[in-house]
């Protein structure tokens, strides 16, 4: 079996991404343009992420939300608590969206992050983000980073549509679907139990040890360019 890696599988945040962006910037931007989202009811994405969370609210909360204002008020509840949820990770990306657009965010990356990209890149190595955020986010805050449009460097996109990221099942679909032997694929997170989950479907694994975050695996770089 071929066990060179062939291609590079990276999170987002706290690994690429600083955790303090999407709290302190990405977040907060989210719930004060909230209300935006009553002009953008006749897109079919918003129509389909309200609906799922009148469902959602209903099946785990026992709500029954009836108005426009009680999904935003359910939006901004969930946003706080930062739930891992397809329609709230689908809206924020939405919302976002103008904001990257009119220059108000730049997508915050590391700094060794784009030239490990690029040295990665020209020895043949194909590229995949998955993160809890949306596609659609991910690749706004790829597209407008602080060092330009680093999103060419992306082969493919994957989110929770896929499958939880804690869960093995979701890294072993990503192989399937990447046509590649799990071994072949180096999975990069800043948290173990991903790290877990992608290393039990096969997958070879690296832990970031960004600031703050404590070493809870056994092979960890300080950056990508030390991978």
């Amino acid at each position: 079996m071929d066990k060179q890696i062939k291609y590079i599988l990276t999170d987002i945040e706290g690994t690429t991404s600083s955790v303090d962006f999407v709290y302190e910037v990405l977040f907060p931007y989210f719930r004060e343009h909230l209300n935006e989202l009553t002009k953008h009811g006749h897109i079919t994405d918003v129509k389909d992420a309200f609906s799922e969370i009148i469902e959602i609210a209903a099946q785990e909360e026992g709500r029954h939300l009836t108005t426009t204002e009680e999904v935003l008020a359910c939006l901004q509840k969930w946003s706080e608590e930062d739930r891992k949820l397809t329609p709230l990770k689908a809206l924020q990306g939405i919302i976002w969206k103008n904001g990257y657009e009119t220059g108000a965010i730049t997508g915050h990356v590391f700094d060794d992050v784009p030239a490990a990209l690029n040295q990665w890149r020209s020895k043949g190595l194909q590229i995949g983000v998955f993160s809890s955020g949306s596609v659609a986010a991910q690749k706004l805050l790829f597209r407008f980073s602080d060092f330009g449009d680093l999103s060419v460097h992306f082969s493919n996109h994957f989110d929770t549509n896929t499958g939880p990221k804690k869960e093995q099942e979701t890294y072993q679909k990503i192989a399937q679907f990447l046509g590649l032997d799990p071994q072949q694929i180096l999975f990069l997170s800043d948290i173990s139990a991903e790290l877990e989950a992608a290393s039990v479907a096969g997958m070879q694994t690296i832990q970031l040890l960004r600031s703050g975050t404590a070493p809870n695996w056994p092979t960890t770089v300080n950056n990508f360019l030390e991978i």
